[in-house]
């Protein structure tokens, strides 16, 4: 079973552990092909690309100015410890001992812009680039078309070596838009989280995002190898209600 996330705009490059862990993504030279075009552009540019105020522009412009092909230690950590946005906060890595990273490794895939899919403990540098952003690219006019069929094609070989089938979708739609569904060999169990408020079962993105961390946690601290095995998630007062037959669980607090 592997398990998709989105990744995350806040970055810490400083936070990692298990260097001994790393690993090279799969996707190298893509990840250059985009950067290159990346460091190309003017600050202007790159703020109406990205949607982005100046001073986050010129981050991004020294971001990929100072990019290294060969990702030195200094400008590099492993995916799962540079994240920090809410999902990750959720999961929690610095708490995960060295046999729950080695699981999370075989069974967690994060996707992005840059780097089209990660396992945790690849190595990535500081970067920002939305799946959504219109880049202009070899390939057509924005990421979906540049990533094509890859990232679907690199799922299927990891199901593949671990004998599964089954693909849990935890990640945005912005992102799960990135994995070519004609092309992937899976069963996709898409779950939501929902809060009861006044009788009504709203959707709150903040919470969702720290859910989805949550579960991916439950995950690796459980070992659970099913869809069935994800009945008893119940972190933060979040509950199955059901859906499981139609591929949808539906998890409500």
């Amino acid at each position: 079973m592997i398990t998709l996330l989105s990744p995350a705009k806040s970055l810490d490059i400083e936070k990692d552990k298990y260097s001994d862990l790393h690993t090279e993504h799969s996707f190298p030279t893509e990840t250059m092909q985009l950067v290159r075009i990346l460091k190309k552009m003017s600050l202007e540019d790159l703020c109406e690309l990205m949607h982005i105020s100046e001073k986050l522009g010129l981050v991004n412009i020294t971001r990929y100015t100072q990019f290294k092909k060969d990702y030195p230690d200094e400008f590099s950590a492993a995916a799962l410890y540079a994240f920090r946005g809410d999902v990750y906060q959720g999961f929690d890595a610095d708490t995960a001992n060295k046999n729950d990273v080695k699981y999370a490794q075989k069974h967690i895939r994060i996707l992005s812009g840059l780097y089209g899919v990660l396992r945790p403990m690849d190595k990535i540098q500081a970067y920002r680039l939305e799946m959504g952003t219109k880049l202009e690219n070899n390939k057509g006019n924005n990421l979906y078309e540049f990533w094509g069929s890859k990232i679907s094609n690199q799922l299927n070989k990891d199901l593949v070596e671990m004998k599964s089938e089954t693909i849990i979708n935890l990640a945005s739609n912005e992102y799960f838009k990135a994995v070519d569904q004609k092309k992937l060999k899976a069963k996709i169990i898409d779950i939501d989280f929902r809060e009861e408020r006044n009788g009504q079962l709203k959707f709150v993105s903040f919470n969702a995002k720290k859910a989805r961390g949550y579960m991916a946690r439950f995950i690796v601290d459980h070992r659970v190898k099913t869809a069935v095995g994800l009945m008893e998630f119940n972190t933060e007062g979040y509950n199955y209600v059901g859906g499981l037959e139609n591929g949808k669980m539906l998890f409500v607090r």
